[in-house]
C-alpha cells in the first residue's frame, strides 16, 4: 500500500504508479474504455506521491531549485482561475523543503490541486538542455527523408536551462529583465544570458536554417536507484518501459523545430504581426523587437531576438550609439541592439561569408538569432516525460 510508510516504494515504483494513474493527462475527452480510475481522482493519492517522491526521498543535486516545492492552486468553481486564499492570484505558490509535507503547507493544503502539483514538481525537478544550431536546409531534407539517426549541424550551442512556471519578460533596450510573471499552465525555459550565449549564431546563407531542440536528460523524471544485488540492472525494469511497450530513453526530446533563413529575413524586413503558423513578430513597449517561432503543429513557442549584422566597414559605431536599421521604411533599430555587441572583426567575417554566399541581386544580410526562451504547456511536457518512447533527436 502506498500509505504504508513501513515499506516506502522506490522512486521507480512511484513513477510507475504515476504512469498507471495518468489517463487524464493531456486529454480533454476520454473514450469509454479510458475512464479515469478512482486513484486518479483521489487527491490523497497525489498528496502521498508528492510526500514520498519530493519530501521524504529528496535527492540533493547541488541546485538551489531542489529545495523548492511547487503547489498548484485549485481552480475556482467556474474553472477560470485560482482560488483566492489571500496569497495573491498566482496559479501556484512555492515553499522551501521541510521534513514534513503537512507542516510545509499548513492550512493551505485545502486549496492545493495535488495532482497538478505532482506533475509540476516532476517537471521543475527534471534537468533540461537546449540545443541551438545552424543547419543546411538540404541536409535537413535528407535527414527527414532517410530518417537518419544523426544530424550534422554547421554550428551549434548547447545550454543548460531550467523549467519554471513563471516567465521572464526581457527589455531588449537595456538587456535586463523587467518583470517576472506567472506562465503556468505554460512552462518557460529562459536563457538569461542569451545575448552572450548565442552571440555567434548567425545565419549567413539562404540555405541556413535556425534549429532549436529542448531535451530532458536527468533529474526527477529519470530516477537513479541503487542497482539490485548480484549486479542486475534496472534498465529493463517495467518502470522504464512506456505504455507503448518501448524502452524509455535516458534523453527525451520535448521540442524540435526549425525555420529557414528566408522566413526569418522576410519577417525581419516586413515587421508584420502575422507570419502563418510558423513566425510572428512580437511587440514590447510598442517596439518590434522579438520573433516568436511556433513548434510543429503549433505546439510550444520559441522567443528569439533577431538582429542584422551590418557591414562594419561601412558603419562607424560610436562608443554608445545603437545601430539603426531601416528596411522598406520600417524602423527596426530597436531590435538590433545585439549587433552593437558583435565584435567588429566577427561582424566583418559574417558579412564576408554572406557576400560570398549571395544567390541573387538582393543584399544578403547576416542575421544573428539569440534564443531567449521556450514555452510549452505543462501537460505536453509531463506526458512526454512519462510516456514518450520515440528516440531523441540527435544533433
Amino acid at each position: 500500500m502506498i500509505g504504508d510508510k513501513s515499506q516506502t516504494p522506490t522512486r521507480h515504483e512511484l513513477l510507475s504508479m504515476v504512469r498507471k494513474h495518468s489517463k487524464l493527462l493531456g486529454k480533454t475527452v476520454l473514450d469509454e474504455e479510458e475512464t479515469p480510475d478512482d486513484l486518479e481522482m483521489d487527491s490523497g493519492f497525489w498528496h502521498n506521491i508528492i510526500d514520498m517522491y519530493f519530501v521524504c526521498s529528496r535527492e540533493s543535486r547541488g541546485r538551489e531549485e531542489d529545495d523548492l516545492i511547487f503547489f498548484v492552486r485549485k481552480m475556482n468553481s467556474e474553472g477560470q482561475g485560482p482560488s483566492d486564499d489571500g496569497e495573491g492570484n498566482s496559479p501556484y505558490f512555492v515553499r522551501r523543503w521541510a521534513p514534513k509535507l503537512d507542516d510545509l503547507v499548513g492550512e493551505s493544503s485545502l486549496i492545493i490541486d495535488w495532482r497538478r502539483s505532482l506533475y509540476l514538481n516532476l517537471i521543475a525537478h527534471t534537468s533540461f538542455s537546449v540545443t541551438v544550431a545552424i543547419c543546411s536546409h538540404q541536409v535537413l531534407k535528407q535527414y527527414h527523408a532517410s530518417q537518419g539517426k544523426t544530424l550534422s549541424p554547421i554550428y551549434k550551442v548547447v545550454k543548460t536551462v531550467y523549467a519554471s512556471p513563471s516567465r521572464i519578460n526581457f527589455h531588449l533596450d537595456s538587456r535586463k529583465e523587467v518583470e517576472t510573471t506567472p506562465a503556468y499552465p505554460d512552462i518557460c525555459f529562459a536563457v538569461d544570458d542569451f545575448d552572450s550565449t548565442f552571440d555567434a549564431v548567425v545565419l549567413t546563407d539562404p540555405d541556413h536554417c535556425y534549429c532549436v531542440l529542448l531535451n530532458a536528460n536527468d533529474g526527477a523524471a529519470f530516477p537513479h536507484e541503487r542497482k539490485a544485488e548480484k549486479g542486475s540492472s534496472d534498465i529493463s525494469s517495467p518502470e522504464n518501459v512506456t505504455s507503448a511497450g518501448k524502452m524509455k530513453s535516458s534523453k527525451i526530446t520535448l521540442f524540435s523545430g526549425f525555420v529557414n533563413y528566408q522566413m526569418v529575413r522576410e519577417a525581419y524586413d516586413a515587421g508584420r504581426t502575422g507570419f502563418g503558423s510558423l513566425l510572428s513578430l512580437g511587440h514590447s513597449s510598442g517596439k518590434t523587437d522579438k520573433i516568436f517561432m511556433k513548434g510543429p503543429g503549433g505546439r510550444g513557442e520559441v522567443e528569439v531576438a533577431v538582429s542584422g549584422v551590418l557591414d562594419q566597414s561601412k558603419v562607424d559605431l560610436g562608443p554608445h550609439s545603437p545601430i539603426q536599421v531601416s528596411k522598406k521604411g520600417l524602423d527596426l533599430g530597436t531590435i538590433v541592439w545585439t549587433a552593437a555587441s558583435v565584435a567588429s572583426t566577427a561582424a566583418k567575417n559574417a558579412y564576408a561569408a554572406a557576400s560570398s554566399n549571395r544567390h541573387s541581386d538582393e543584399e544578403m544580410l547576416p542575421l544573428k538569432c539569440c534564443l531567449m526562451s521556450i514555452s510549452l504547456p505543462w501537460e505536453n511536457i509531463a506526458h512526454d516525460l512519462l510516456f514518450k518512447g520515440s528516440p531523441p533527436v540527435s544533433l
